[in-house]
């Protein structure tokens, strides 16, 4: 154990995976090469048991997470991001990541990229009780037995929030990655980092969906489009931050678009969504104030509180520091693409989820918004990739060795 990583420190941690010792030894472990093979073929391994147990059946997160770390997925990954100039690159070192607290599954594609990348990897996992986290942790167990070379790499951790241990797990971190809200980032800045330790945070953000009105009518399996659309926005309560908040509708059946297209949310929410009472309150109140806020908004009428829509009479830079959860929507119907500008020209502006093409968003991105990382289809919003929020996470946690 290293002399300067005070033990009593290390022992208020919770080792989900891993031990102390193991946490204090991460500064000895030799990183990896990216796209390291005996990485993917444990992330297989993983993927393996996960699609084979019955409790993540239940989860259609954890299913796709399974999905994305299969052998076949992660070896596209290497073709876009192992990088072709022949030069080696290989892990920083040690990776430590705040998972937010709100999002189940998000801990597990923050370690994936340490990983990916060859890093020795400290995960403070969501300290709320997820069912999704046992079942992936307990999937990493069960393929760390098989490959145990793989231990040294792999930590998930839990702990209060401790500003003792941030500072210890800083003290010796190559590279921090940071999810969560704008009062997290706050709070882990206050932990230094080596001089040579670089930062990436991902905090506060919001997404929208556009829906072409005529393109929409056109389609033949509205049903599969609430599934989407679901997956988007109510699996995670809307908490994550690619979950549409507004939806704006485009083209010339907007009316008879909107009617189809929330009476059949309403029918998937109705038989799938656990709604608690507090969440209709939340709702009535969060509606009251952007109602005193910006003049013309009308609450559209709803059956019960379970989706409720709100429609704004225009868009405005603040509309978004009224966004709510668990099935509450702004709606605007617009005209001209460059509506959006003032709601995307904010760096807290993330995904448009769309339904229709997606060319129709690049005036705004053209504009030089400072906004808008991702344009995905529905039901794309929280699938994940390598480079998020605008970085390269591939990138961000390698190095390049550069033979000359």
């Amino acid at each position: 154990m290293r002399k300067d990583l005070n033990p009593d420190v290390l022992k208020r941690v919770t080792y989900l995976t891993g031990s102390a010792e193991m946490a204090a030894g991460l500064c000895d472990t030799p990183a990896k090469m990216v796209f390291d093979e005996s990485v993917i073929d444990f992330l297989d391994d993983v993927s393996k048991v996960l699609m084979k147990a019955p409790e993540a059946k239940g989860y259609p997160d954890v299913v796709t997470f399974g999905f994305w770390i299969r052998r076949g997925s992660v070896l596209k990954l290497a073709e876009r991001f192992k990088g072709r100039d022949g030069q080696p690159r290989l892990g920083r070192g040690t990776a430590f990541h705040i998972a937010p607290s709100n999002v189940p599954v998000n801990f597990a594609y923050s370690m994936v990229c340490g990983l990916l990348t060859g890093n020795g990897n400290i995960v403070r996992v969501p300290f709320k009780d997820f069912p999704q986290v046992r079942i992936i942790i307990d999937a990493f167990d069960q393929a760390l037995a098989r490959h145990r070379g793989m231990k040294p790499y792999i930590l998930f951790v839990r702990y209060e929030r401790d500003k003792d241990v941030n500072d210890l797990f800083s003290s010796i971190a190559d590279t921090r990655v940071v999810w969560g809200g704008d009062e997290t980032v706050a709070e882990l800045r206050k932990s230094p980092l080596p001089p040579r330790s670089g930062e990436i945070t991902f905090a506060d953000r919001y997404s929208l969906a556009v829906i072409d009105s005529d393109f929409y009518m056109a389609m033949e399996d509205e049903s599969h489009v609430a599934e989407d659309f679901y997956n988007d926005t109510f699996l995670s309560d809307q908490n994550a931050c690619t979950s549409p908040r507004l939806i704006v509708w485009t083209g010339n059946k907007i009316a008879e678009a909107k009617k189809l297209f929330w009476d059949e949310e309403h029918k998937l929410v109705e038989r799938k969504y656990a709604f608690q009472a507090i969440q209709g309150v939340n709702k009535l109140t969060k509606s009251c104030l952007v109602a005193a806020a910006i003049s013309g908004v009308k609450v559209e009428e709803h059956r019960d509180n379970l989706i409720i829509r709100v429609s704004v009479p225009e868009i405005t830079g603040t509309l978004m520091d009224y966004r709510d959860n668990s099935g509450y929507f702004y709606e605007y119907d617009c005209k001209n693409i460059m509506d959006l500008a003032p709601l995307c020209d904010d760096k807290r502006c993330q995904t448009i989820g769309y339904i229709g093409e997606r060319e129709a968003v690049l005036p705004l991105i053209q504009s030089g918004v400072k906004g808008i990382d991702r344009v995905v289809p529905m039901g794309k919003t929280m699938d994940f990739d390598l480079i998020w929020d605008g970085y390269d996470l591939s990138a961000f946690l390698s190095r390049t060795v550069v033979f000359v």
